[in-house]
């Protein structure tokens, strides 16, 4: 059965940064929840908690929560009203929807000296013939039943009856309690029945008590591999139609196996998705006939650039920036190269021989991306070119022409022929000439004003 668990509660309580000491409100409505237990020890400060939709058979370990306020459990499998007596604070209590049939069980109210409110629709009990004035003759705290408002009128009228309806109550009570006694049998049957069924299902589909050898089973099984999955199929519609039209009555023992066999259903098409999800086939990175092919499994950005002076492609590929190197693997070959990211192939045919030998790889400090260069295998010699002192005199017309033909041109700065300017002393110290924000406001104006119209360019700086 499926039970309160701390990751559960945690992941309920991000309201209150995923703290559960200092927990004031939860809501753990339609979990699945079979089983009340630890928030009396996890949740001590609780004052509002939220139960409803689950499968709680007993209302219990939540009577020393001495702060709740308000406890709804509705749409739950609970048949009396128990424990409740630490819950000091209690002031709204809703029951709707269960399977109350014990109203004597209210009487364990009475220490909840400050319980106003209380649901009952929806439960056996609400069917009992005098029981709006018995509930409000036993809780005379109450001031609303059934969202309806008590009057001062029916209490006195339901006290001066109270002998009689008690005694009626009991009665239904009683009556009640036989028919449940039936029906836990039944259901006890039903459940048996279901499980000597599957059991014989599973014995026959395994070929338990067959004559025939093992040979032949498995010949045979191999042939009917595909009729025996139609067959299934079919088998599985058949049980669902029939659990689903037959007329059971509405208890907690057939709700509770309304949803194991939900359950069992769920986890039966996982299991047959699993077993069909056939393994990924291997990429194919090389044909048969040996074609390298290009290939980017991991869809990452890249770039190939030729630098034609050093002779040398360098691939620059965009790997994720916090992906630790230990999960890279690059491999140059002289025609193509192949990174694994992640065991995810990255493969790219180069459109030039290369020296597998004398390559290298590094990662970008700032991006994380994965540098690669590789020396190509056919040497070029390039003659030195000699720059003349006349083109350096004219580099602005240089700069003009290049622009003009669309060339983009890089400019260095040699450090040892010029002096660059030091920073920290292009704006003047300000002498301060008031004494307060109020006299220095007006001299800042002046100051700027008069630097503007004194201002000269100076081409060296």
């Amino acid at each position: 059965f499926l039970s309160v668990t701390e990751d559960l509660v945690r992941r309920r309580a991000e309201h209150n940064n995923c703290e559960i000491f200092s927990l004031e409100e939860i809501s753990l409505h339609q979990q699945e929840i079979e089983k009340l237990e630890y928030l009396d020890k996890w949740c001590r400060d609780l004052k509002i908690l939220y139960l409803q939709n689950n499968l709680i058979p007993k209302i219990e370990n939540v009577s020393k929560l001495k702060k709740l306020e308000y406890l709804n459990v509705a749409l739950n499998n609970i048949e009396r009203i128990e424990n409740l007596e630490g819950c000091e604070e209690l002031k709204k209590l809703d029951l709707t929807a269960n399977f109350i049939g014990e109203l004597s069980s209210i009487e364990s109210l009475k220490q909840n000296i400050h319980l106003k409110e209380l649901f009952l629709v929806g439960n056996p009990c609400t069917e009992f013939e005098g029981y709006r004035q018995f509930v409000v003759a036993t809780l005379h705290q109450l001031k609303y039943l059934d969202s309806k408002e008590i009057e001062r009128s029916e209490r006195i009228k339901a006290l001066q009856d109270y002998p009689e309806v008690k005694q009626k109550i009991r009665e239904q009570e009683q009556v009640y309690l036989l028919k449940r006694a039936r029906e836990k049998e039944e259901a006890q049957r039903r459940m048996q029945e279901r499980k000597d069924k599957k059991q014989n299902q599973m014995e026959s589909k395994l070929g338990f008590g067959s004559p025939d050898s093992p040979q032949k089973k498995e010949n045979h099984q191999a042939e009917g591999h595909g009729e025996q999955e139609a067959c299934g199929t079919v088998e599985d519609n058949e049980e669902d139609r029939r659990f689903w039209e037959e007329p059971t009555p509405y208890t907690p023992e057939s709700r509770l196996e309304t949803h194991r066999y939900i359950e069992e259903k769920r986890r039966a098409k996982e299991n047959t998705r699993e077993s069909k999800k056939s393994e990924k086939p291997p990429w194919t990175l090389v044909t048969a006939e040996g074609k390298v092919l290009n290939v980017n499994v991991p869809k990452l950005h890249f770039s190939l650039k030729d630098d034609e002076e050093n002779n040398q492609f360098i691939l620059e590929l965009a790997v994720y920036r916090y992906l630790d190197t230990s999960l890279l693997d690059v491999d140059v070959q002289p025609t193509y190269i192949r990174v694994l990211v992640k065991g995810k192939p990255f493969q790219f045919v180069l459109p030039e021989e290369v020296k597998p030998d004398s390559s290298s790889a590094k990662r970008s400090q700032t991006t994380g991306h994965l540098v690669v260069t590789m020396p190509k295998a056919k040497e070029i010699i390039l003659a030195k070119q000699k720059v003349s002192a006349s083109i350096k005199h004219s580099d602005c017309d240089t700069l003009q022409k290049n622009a003009r033909s669309g060339k983009v041109e890089k400019l260095e700065v040699d450090p040892s022929k010029y002096s660059f300017p030091d920073v920290t002393k292009i704006i003047q110290e300000k002498e301060r000439t008031g004494q307060g924000p109020i006299k220095l406001q007006p001299e800042k104006i002046t100051e700027v004003k008069k630097s503007c119209v004194d201002f000269e360019n100076d081409e060296d700086v």
